[in-house]
């Protein structure tokens, strides 16, 4: 059965494990700088590798690094518009974390003493209108660029050398 999941439905299936993960680990209190962490970023790299290694097995394979780097892009693609959906919504439900953000932004620069409180709080209201904007803009750019990382990586792995 799981032979015949193409490689879109595999970054499904992939980004839904993550979003469950991120929610576990959410739910039982870990904290966001924990290794458990990286337990997300594996099953990505595991669902992009299972798609090239599947490819590779497939009668479709043609050997051409293209051919792999499409498959997984097509896995990678879907588990970072998922992510950044998650992302963007899970943000939305839980403003404590902008305004957590915004006070340790705010006992920083209040640290460094260059401001004044004027500054600094038009600089906590600068930042949290941006907050949001930020989190998704880094959320895109880190899924794709490790997504493009690991299938780049994993399709010169599985090309076979005549």
């Amino acid at each position: 059965m799981m032979k015949n999941i193409n490689a879109t439905n595999k970054g499904l299936l992939t980004g839904i494990i993550m979003i469950a993960l991120s929610l576990i680990f959410y739910y039982t209190g870990q904290p966001f700088e924990s290794p458990l962490q990286y337990v997300i970023y594996i099953v990505y790299a595991a669902g992009i590798v299972w798609t090239i290694f599947d490819y590779s097995k497939s009668g479709k394979n043609s050997n051409k690094f293209g051919d792999f780097f499409l498959q997984a892009f097509k896995c990678f693609i879907v588990v970072a518009l998922l992510m950044v959906v998650f992302t963007f919504v899970f943000n939305k439900l839980h403003p404590e974390f902008r305004d957590e953000m915004a006070k340790a932004y705010g006992d920083e620069l209040i640290k460094k003493g260059n401001s004044t409180p004027a500054e600094v709080q038009a600089n906590i209201d600068k930042m949290k209108q941006y907050y949001l904007t930020m989190l998704i803009s880094s959320a895109i750019f880190g899924y794709l660029l490790t997504g493009a990382a690991i299938s780049a990586v994993a399709s010169l792995f599985f090309i076979k050398k005549k």
